[in-house]
């Protein structure tokens, strides 16, 4: 018996019951212990995906890994530069996979799929950051840019700098979008002043703003959608 077959119970070898029932079969840290696919002296593969877990903490479980540096999972012991690099690897494959299926979809007079589409990107961030999208008379995008990094809470919009923007190139639509860290996407007092001070330039310049997004923790909220432009 193999030394690997002897740290493991005879039904827990990961690869074994992927082999057997598919992949849907396994647990998060069976997951993980593929991927990393050895252990340590001490340590198999899944405790070494246990701790793994643990670290992100019961709220965030495999979304983990989108919060992490190298450096954080290079604190668990067995977790090395190289298993660590593979590991955000896969975080970020599964992010663009879910933005390439989102991107057949979407449609920026869909806030829904504007939402899905942007919202793998946007979820996982530790402070707010507003999106600028400009659009041209067909609504085709023209570019995209991070135009405001924000606190925990806030972010710093400026409704002077998106016009400059918009008009620089000349641009037929605008939309905005941010993201609450908290997970909740309920517009806050000063998000619903700053989309309507946004609006009155934008209809001022002849820009329109289509619409702004706030997205949540798999949850968005439309300000077109809701009726508040």
């Amino acid at each position: 018996m193999s030394l690997l077959k002897e740290m493991y119970p005879s039904d827990e070898l990961p690869y074994d019951k992927f082999m057997r029932m598919g992949a849907q079969s396994l647990s998060d840290a069976e997951l993980l212990a593929i991927m990393l696919r050895t252990g340590t002296r001490d340590k198999t593969p899944i405790e070494l995906g246990r701790d793994i877990l643990r670290l992100a903490g019961e709220k965030w479980g495999l979304l983990g890994l989108h919060h992490f540096s190298v450096k954080d999972l290079m604190q668990i012991p067995g977790i090395g530069e190289v298993k660590a690099v593979q590991l955000l690897c896969i975080a970020e494959i599964a992010r663009r996979i879910s933005a390439m299926k989102a991107k057949t979809d979407l449609t920026f007079d869909q806030p829904e799929t504007v939402a899905a589409y942007y919202m793998e990107n946007m979820r996982h961030l530790s402070t707010e950051n507003l999106l600028l999208v400009l659009l041209d008379n067909k609504k085709r995008r023209i570019s995209e840019n991070v135009i405001s990094t924000g606190t925990s809470n806030a972010t710093l919009i400026s409704p002077r700098e998106i016009l400059i923007r918009a008009v620089r190139e000349e641009a037929a639509y605008i939309v905005v979008l941010h993201n609450h860290p908290s997970g909740d996407p309920t517009p806050s007092k000063q998000d619903m002043l700053v989309t309507h001070k946004i609006k009155e330039v934008s209809d001022l310049v002849e820009i329109p703003l289509l619409d702004h997004i706030i997205i949540g923790d798999n949850k968005y909220t439309s300000f077109n959608q809701k009726g508040l432009l």
